[in-house]
């Protein structure tokens, strides 16, 4: 069977990462693994400065290591009021250590006298899918939405609560696991990378069959 490795440590994002790829009926033709589950596995450093860059940096950084194909994505919240902060540092906003309550709170804080009309905020998601032998394509999904006056909803995670899809007038912490993923940046591009996934791992696989036939043969 095909393999695909995903490359995030962030728990949320897998299991929305593989609810996603189950949607799209991949999962029945490959094999998703998580970087971490090889041994030796290198710890990923995000140094980029776009989500792109970062999303990049860690699939390539997969593809090379296990030999197989890999994908990851790079998200995060982009408010406009604070001119599009936290963006690639949302998994750091707060500081080392800081929970995403602590990070949504913070926000929070921050947003505390910004009027509602001003309150404009996107999530942002890049999907980049590597191969071993370095060629990377990637694919960006985007969702509108505002931030709430304080936190609703368990659901979900990050800053989800605080994520508010006017026309719904429910935040991503209110809405089902389905309804979320139903619209989410990241559903968004996964569809656009569904096509670039498949398309790598069958070029790679291909590749592969004709390296071990040519050992076969001798040559």
């Amino acid at each position: 069977m095909a393999q695909l490795v995903v490359a995030t440590g962030n728990r949320g994002k897998l299991l929305e990462i593989r609810e996603l790829l189950s949607r799209m009926d991949m999962d029945a033709a490959v094999d998703v693994s998580v970087l971490s589950d090889y041994p030796g596995a290198p710890e990923v450093l995000e140094t980029g400065t776009t989500f792109r860059e970062n999303a990049v940096i860690k699939a390539v950084t997969a593809a090379s290591f296990t030999g197989e194909v890999a994908m990851a994505d790079d998200s995060g919240l982009v408010v406009d009021a604070l001119g599009g902060a936290p963006g690639v540092m949302s998994a750091r906003y707060g500081g080392r250590g800081a929970s995403d309550q602590d990070r949504y709170e913070r926000l929070l804080r921050e947003m505390e006298h910004v009027p509602d009309a001003d309150r404009t905020a996107r999530f942002v998601c890049v999907v980049a899918v590597a191969s071993p032998d370095g060629s990377v394509s990637s694919a960006e999904g985007t969702v509108e939405g505002a931030i709430a006056r304080a936190p609703r909803g368990h659901g979900g995670f990050g800053y989800d609560p605080v994520f508010l899809i006017p026309e719904l007038g429910r935040t991503f912490g209110e809405l089902p696991p389905l309804a979320k993923n139903g619209l989410s940046h990241r559903a968004r591009a996964l569809a656009g990378a569904e096509p670039l996934i498949r398309e790598a791992i069958s070029r790679w696989d291909a590749g592969r069959k004709s390296s071990r036939g040519l050992r076969v043969n001798g040559l």
